[in-house]
């Protein structure tokens, strides 16, 4: 005669609780490296390229202005030099790190 599934459930968790096995296998287990790093910060820079596009576009569709118009609002908050180049880097650096981790995986 066959058992019930919530049977079969309790005699899996007397199973391993009683041989102590963890439930999973976990991020903190494993030791980083850079691969593992690289990875992670090529699926995030690839979420943050995708959710930027798509906001562009969004903003580009629903604004009632031209991109230039929005352009000289940022140049009349006369922002300084150190802030501008911090906000191109974070512009550009998913980009360019996105792009060469691609070409060095493809290689």
């Amino acid at each position: 005669m066959g058992t019930t599934a919530r049977e079969e459930m309790s005699r899996f968790w007397e199973k391993n609780t009683k041989s102590n096995r963890p439930l999973s296998p976990h991020v903190t287990i494993y030791k980083w490296s850079l691969p593992m790093a690289m990875s992670i910060t090529h699926r995030g820079t690839g979420v943050a390229l995708s959710l930027g596009v798509s906001l562009f576009g969004l903003a580009a569709l629903v604004l009632p202005e031209q991109f230039p118009h929005y352009l000289a609002q940022v140049r009349a908050l006369s922002l300084g030099p150190a802030l501008l180049c911090s906000a191109k880097f974070l512009l550009a650096f998913p980009f360019c790190y996105h792009t060469w981790n691609g070409i060095r995986h493809l290689v």
